[in-house]
C-alpha cells in the first residue's frame, strides 16, 4: 500500500480520532482509562470479558442511544448509583472533549451530554462533531428475520444523514394506525378516512424517497478495495411509483388506492399496501447472488460492505469520517476476506475499533494497529502498539 499517494476518501474527509476514553462505574468497569494512538484499535479477550461494553461506551459519546439502544438506568455497574464516560477527541479543528452519564441523585432515566464542559441541549450539535457506525453480531440476524428488521436497518442508515426521516416514519405510522383503527371499528367516515389517507400518502412518499435515495447512494459507493461489494435493492410499491412518475402523482395514486382498498383492509385488519410492507434485498454484486442463497460468511461480507459504504457517505456529507465500531466482525469471514476487510479499513480515513477473541486474526493490520487485552473483571492490558 502506497502511503505517499492520497486515496480518494482521504481527500474528501478529515479523520476524527478518539485519543482517550475514561469510564466510571459503566457496565463491567468500575474505573478505567484507555489511550488510543493508532488507526486501528484491537480489543481481544474471552467472551463476556467486556469488549462490547467498551464499544458501547464509545458509541454513547455520539448522538443516539448507542449500539445496544439500552436504557440509561441499565448502564451503571451493579450496585453503582450512577455512571459516566468521557472522551478526548481530535479532528481537523483541534482537540475537544465529550462527556456523558447520569447525574448523581438526578433522574436515573436521563443522561447528560457535555461538549467541552458545556451542556449539550440538542444532539444535532453533537452530530456536527462526532459520528459512529457499527456492526454487532446481532445484526447477522438481518438475513434470517423478517422484512421489518431490514427496513429498520435501512432507516437507521437514512437517519444518520437525514434527521427528518424519523419524523416522516413516525407520521406515516401514526396516520396508518388511526386509519386501521377506524376501519376496524367500522366507522367508515369518508372525510375522516380521506384525511388520514392524504397524510399517509404524503409521508409514505417522503419515507420511501429517503429509502430509495439511500439505496442508490450506497450502490454508488466504491471505497472498499478488494472486499466483496454488496448491491442493495428496495422492494417497495411506493418506490416503484417514484421510478415511474413525479412525487405528487405518486401521492395521488396512493390516495386512490387506499380509498379503493378500504373494505379489503378492514377485513385484513390493516393496510395491505404501503412502505410498511417494503423489504431490502442484499446481493453479492460480483456474482449476483442474493443473500438468502448465500453462505453465512458471504452474508456477513454483504453486511460489512454496506456499513463501510455508509461510513464513506457520512464522511463525504459531514466532512469527517465516522468512528467504526466492529464487534466480532471477523467471525464467519475466511482468511482471504479478513485480509481484504483489513486492507479496506485502512483505506478509509477512519479510526476503527475491532473486537475478537484471538489476537492472531488481526495480524494483517500490522503496524497500523494497537492492541488491548480485556480480562475478567474489566482488567485492561496492552498487547501491542504502533503509531498512526
Amino acid at each position: 500500500m502506497d502511503d505517499a499517494a492520497p486515496r480518494p476518501a482521504e481527500t474528501q474527509a478529515a479523520a476524527l480520532r478518539l485519543a482517550r476514553l475514561r469510564l466510571t462505574e459503566f457496565r463491567s468497569y468500575g474505573a478505567g482509562q484507555l489511550e488510543f494512538e493508532a488507526r486501528a484499535i484491537v480489543l481481544t479477550g474471552p467472551n463476556g470479558a467486556g469488549k462490547t461494553n467498551l464499544l458501547e461506551a464509545i458509541s454513547l459519546l455520539g448522538p443516539g442511544r448507542g449500539l445496544r439502544a439500552a436504557k440509561v438506568a441499565d448502564l451503571p455497574r451493579a450496585g453503582a448509583p450512577a455512571w459516566g464516560l468521557a472522551g478526548s477527541f481530535e479532528d481537523a479543528h483541534g482537540p475537544f472533549e465529550i462527556g456523558t452519564g447520569q447525574e448523581p441523585g438526578g433522574n436515573p432515566d436521563r443522561r447528560l451530554l457535555r461538549l467541552d464542559g458545556e451542556v449539550v441541549r440538542t444532539q444535532a450539535l453533537l452530530a456536527e462533531r462526532v459520528a459512529a457506525v457499527w456492526i454487532t453480531p446481532q445484526m447477522d440476524r438481518l438475513f434470517q428475520e423478517g422484512a421489518g428488521g431490514r427496513r429498520r436497518f435501512l432507516d437507521r442508515l437514512v437517519l444518520a444523514l437525514e434527521p427528518g426521516h424519523a419524523r416522516e416514519a413516525a407520521a406515516y405510522e401514526h396516520a396508518m394506525t388511526s386509519r386501521n383503527r377506524l376501519l376496524g371499528e367500522g366507522r367508515a367516515d369518508p372525510a375522516w378516512l380521506a384525511s388520514l389517507e392524504d397524510a399517509m400518502a404524503r409521508h409514505a412518499v417522503a419515507l420511501s424517497a429517503g429509502r430509495r435515495a439511500m439505496v442508490a447512494r450506497l450502490n454508488g459507493e466504491h471505497v472498499t478495495g478488494d472486499f466483496p461489494r454488496a448491491a442493495l435493492a428496495l422492494e417497495c410499491p411506493v418506490a416503484t411509483l417514484l421510478d415511474e412518475m413525479p412525487a405528487l402523482a405518486a401521492e395521488d395514486r396512493l390516495r386512490e388506492g387506499w380509498a379503493a382498498s378500504r373494505p379489503r383492509d378492514a377485513a385484513a385488519g390493516g393496510a395491505t399496501t404501503g412502505p410498511h410492507r417494503s423489504d431490502v434485498l442484499f446481493i453479492d454484486a460480483a456474482r449476483g447472488l442474493p443473500a438468502h442463497l448465500a453462505s453465512t460468511g458471504e452474508q456477513k461480507a454483504m453486511l460489512v460492505s454496506t456499513v463501510l459504504a455508509h461510513a464513506a457517505l457520512i464522511a463525504r456529507a459531514r466532512g469527517f469520517a465516522p468512528l467504526l465500531l466492529l464487534d466480532e466482525v471477523a467471525a464467519h469471514l475466511d482468511s482471504g476476506r479478513r485480509e481484504a476487510l483489513f486492507a479496506a479499513l485502512l483505506e478509509l480515513p477512519a479510526q476503527v475499533f475491532l473486537t475478537g477473541t484471538e489476537e492472531e486474526i488481526f495480524a494483517p493490520l500490522g503496524k497500523a494497529s494497537q492492541g488491548f487485552r480485556i480480562g475478567p473483571g474489566g482488567t485492561i492490558s496492552r498487547t501491542s502498539q504502533a503509531g498512526l
